[in-house]
This record gives C-alpha cells, sequence and structure tokens, in this order.
C-alpha cells in the first residue's frame, strides 16, 4: 500500500475498510435474492474480520454494532459492519450511516467490510468447526 496509515487505522484521514452505501445495498439484495435464507450458505460458518475493521467502526463513538450479510459482485459472502447509536425515543439502534457521503467510487459510507468467509478463511484447529 502507497498511502500512510496512520495508528488510528485511518489512510489520510479516510476510513480503510469503508464501503459505499450503494454497494453495500446492493451486496444485501443479492444475498436477499440469491438464497432468502441464511442456512441455505452451509458451506459458510464463520466470517474472518480485520482489526481494522473494529477498530474504525468502535473510534465512532458507537453504542453497538450491526452486521448485514451480502454478497459481493465475485459471488463471496461478505459481512458488512455498521456502528449504531441507542435511540431512547424508540428503543432502537440506528444505523449511523452517513448517507450520501460515498455513493460514487471510492466514497465512505461508514460501512466496512474486508471480511473473508470461513471456509477458506478458517481455523482448521478450532473446536468451532465441526
Amino acid at each position: 500500500m502507497s498511502q500512510k496509515t496512520t495508528s488510528e487505522g485511518k489512510i489520510q484521514g479516510k476510513s480503510i475498510n469503508s464501503i459505499p452505501l450503494k454497494t453495500a445495498q446492493k451486496w444485501a439484495k443479492r444475498w436477499t435474492k440469491r438464497e432468502g435464507n441464511y442456512n441455505k450458505h452451509h458451506h459458510v460458518n464463520a466470517f474472518l474480520i480485520p482489526k481494522v475493521d473494529l477498530l474504525e467502526v468502535l473510534a465512532e463513538g458507537v453504542d453497538a454494532v450491526r452486521a448485514y450479510i451480502g454478497v459481493d459482485d465475485e459471488g463471496v459472502e461478505k459481512l458488512m459492519i455498521v456502528g449504531t447509536k441507542f435511540n431512547p425515543e424508540t428503543g432502537i439502534y440506528v444505523d449511523m450511516i452517513t448517507v450520501g457521503v460515498g455513493n460514487s467510487a471510492g466514497g465512505e459510507d461508514n460501512i466496512y467490510d474486508f471480511t473473508e468467509p470461513c471456509p477458506p478463511a478458517s481455523d482448521p484447529e478450532s473446536p468451532l468447526n465441526s
């Protein structure tokens, strides 16, 4: 990578692993359209989540994190991570998506994903792999 990464996991003020809202919406729609049922993805039993994704979403001052499931343009299952803030009036954790900021290529919408499905990114010795 030619750009300098700061200790906060940013590249010159940009989040490292954020994706545009339009991309996230397309991936989520593809997941529900293609399968419509999580249990149909028998070969995916986990996701490897890079530390930088977690650090960046936590740095937003979130109350909780929500993970959406999607399928990217290469057919790879993805877990998209979004920070949330609790709204005491509604009792709902509201997604912290900066709608419209990253609707062009390379933009940011505070949706993080460079996850890898497991398998193939599994730990073959994990007691959770059965």
